[in-house]
C-alpha cells in the first residue's frame, strides 16, 4: 500500500474567486426562501398552498441534481454554474406577474431547480479547489453566510418599501455578481484532466439524464459513512424547510414585518458563519459521529420550539442564533467527510447526491407542515413535525454507534 500524494495548495487567485462566489451562491436560497412565502401570503393563499409552493422549488432538483452533478464531473462546474446563474437572473422578475397558483407552482419548480444547481456547482468548486479539506470548506461556508445574512435583510426591506416587483428585481440582480465572478474563475482540475485540458465537446443529448448516472451515484450509499451523512443532510435541511414555510407564516401572524423576519433569517446565517469559521481548526478534536448527531438534534429542537417562545422577538432571535451555531459548527466536517470518501472524479456526484436529499427534505417538510397547520393549527405544526424529525435523529444515533472509523478517508491502494 502506498501513501497518498500530498496535494499541492490551491492557487490563491482561484480560492479568492471561489470565496467571492460563496455569498451569492448560498444567498440565493434565502432570498427566494423569504420572498416566496411573503408573496404567497400577500395573495391570500392557504397554508397548504404555501407549503406546496415552497416544496415545489425542490421538485425538479430531486430528479436533476444527480445528472447535473455527473455533468459537472464531465464538463466542468464553472461552465454549468454560469448557465444556472444566468437562468435565475432571467426568470426571477416573472414572479410578481403571476397570480395564478398553478403558474407560480411551475415557475417555482424551474427557478428552485436552478438555485439548487447553483449551490451544487459552488460546493463542487470549493471541494475540488480545496481537495476536500475542512479548512477550505469552512472558510467558503463562513464567507457564504455574508450572502445568506445580507440577502434576506435586503429582500425583506425592499419588500416593505416597494412590494413584490422591486423585491424580485433585487432577486434577479443578486445573480449578476455571481455570474461575473464565475466568468473570471478558472475551471478547477479534476481527475479527468488538468486545468489546461479542454472539456469534452458538449452535445445536447448529454443534458438528458442517464440511468448510469443514477445507479453509479446511488451506489455510493453502500458506503456506511456516505449513507449516514446523507440522513444527516436530510434532517439538517428539514429545519430549513420549516423556516421557509410555516415559520414565515407564524411570524406574519404575530405581526412581524418583512424587515424583522429578514433579521431573524439573517441571525441564523451569521451564527452559521461563526460556527463554520471556527470548525475547521477544531475538526481534528471533534468526534464526528456525535458532533453530527448532537448538533442536528439541537437544531431541530430550536426551531420546533418556536411557538413555545411566546412570540417574543428576543427569544426568537436567540433560538435562531443557537440553531445557526449548531449547524455551522458541523457543516464543514460533514462536507469534508463526504468529499474525502470519494475520489476527485466523483465530487460532482457526491454533491448531486447531497442536493438530492436536500431537495427531498425541502419537498416533504413544507407541505406536511402546511397540512398539519390547516388541520391542527400553525403552532402545533411545529411540534408535530419536530417530534417526527427528532425520532429520525434517534434512529440515526443508533446507526452511527454501530459504524467504526466513521468519517475517515478510505485507504489508497
Amino acid at each position: 500500500m502506498t501513501s497518498p500524494a500530498v496535494p499541492s495548495p490551491p492557487a490563491r487567485r482561484d480560492l479568492w474567486l471561489a470565496y467571492a462566489t460563496a455569498p451569492f451562491v448560498m444567498g440565493y436560497t434565502d432570498v427566494f426562501g423569504l420572498l416566496t412565502p411573503l408573496y404567497a401570503t400577500s395573495l391570500g393563499m392557504s397554508a397548504t398552498e404555501i407549503g406546496l409552493l415552497v416544496g415545489a422549488r425542490s421538485a425538479l432538483g430531486v430528479v436533476l441534481s444527480i445528472p447535473a452533478g455527473a455533468l459537472m464531473d464531465r464538463y466542468g462546474t464553472r461552465r454549468l454554474g454560469l448557465f444556472f446563474a444566468l437562468g435565475t437572473v432571467a426568470l426571477a422578475p416573472l414572479y410578481p406577474a403571476l397570480h395564478w397558483f398553478p403558474a407560480l407552482l411551475l415557475l417555482q419548480c424551474v427557478v428552485g431547480c436552478l438555485v439548487s444547481l447553483i449551490v451544487s456547482s459552488g460546493q463542487t468548486v470549493i471541494a475540488l479547489l480545496g481537495h476536500g479539506e475542512a479548512r477550505y470548506i469552512g472558510r467558503w461556508s463562513a464567507t457564504a453566510r455574508l450572502g445568506t445574512t445580507v440577502g434576506p435583510l435586503i429582500a425583506g426591506a425592499v419588500w416593505d418599501l416597494g412590494g413584490p416587483w422591486p423585491a424580485y428585481a433585487m432577486a434577479s440582480l443578486w445573480g449578476v455578481p455571481l455570474a461575473l465572478a464565475l466568468l473570471r474563475l478558472r475551471e478547477p482540475a479534476s481527475a479527468i484532466g488538468g486545468p489546461a485540458a479542454p472539456p469534452p465537446r458538449f452535445r445536447l443529448r448529454d443534458a438528458l439524464p442517464r440511468l448510469s448516472d443514477y445507479t453509479s451515484t446511488f451506489a455510493l450509499l453502500a458506503v456506511p459513512t456516505i449513507a449516514i451523512t446523507i440522513v444527516v443532510i436530510f434532517l439538517r435541511n428539514a429545519t430549513g424547510g420549516m423556516q421557509t414555510s410555516m415559520y414565515v407564516v407564524y411570524l406574519r401572524d404575530i405581526g412581524l414585518t418583512g424587515t424583522a423576519i429578514g433579521a431573524l433569517f439573517a441571525a441564523v446565517e451569521i451564527a452559521h458563519g461563526v460556527g463554520a469559521f471556527f470548525s475547521g481548526p477544531a475538526v481534528d478534536r471533534l468526534n464526528p459521529q456525535w458532533t453530527l448527531v448532537a448538533t442536528t438534534a439541537l437544531a431541530i429542537a430550536f426551531i420546533a420550539a418556536t411557538p413555545l417562545l411566546g412570540g417574543l422577538f428576543a427569544l426568537l432571535m436567540l433560538a435562531q442564533v443557537a440553531r445557526g451555531l449548531c449547524q455551522g459548527a458541523a457543516q464543514p466536517l460533514l462536507f469534508s467527510i463526504q468529499s474525502k470518501a470519494v475520489g476527485r472524479h466523483r465530487q460532482g456526484a457526491i454533491v448531486g447526491l447531497r442536493q438530492t436529499m436536500n431537495r427531498v427534505a425541502a419537498i416533504l417538510v413544507p407541505p406536511v407542515m402546511g397540512v398539519a397547520a390547516d388541520r391542527w393549527g400553525v403552532n402545533d405544526s411545529f411540534l408535530i413535525v419536530g417530534a417526527g424529525l427528532v425520532a429520525i435523529c434517534a434512529g440515526l444515533a443508533l446507526a452511527v454507534a454501530r459504524v467504526r472509523h466513521f468519517g475517515s478517508a478510505p485507504p489508497t491502494p
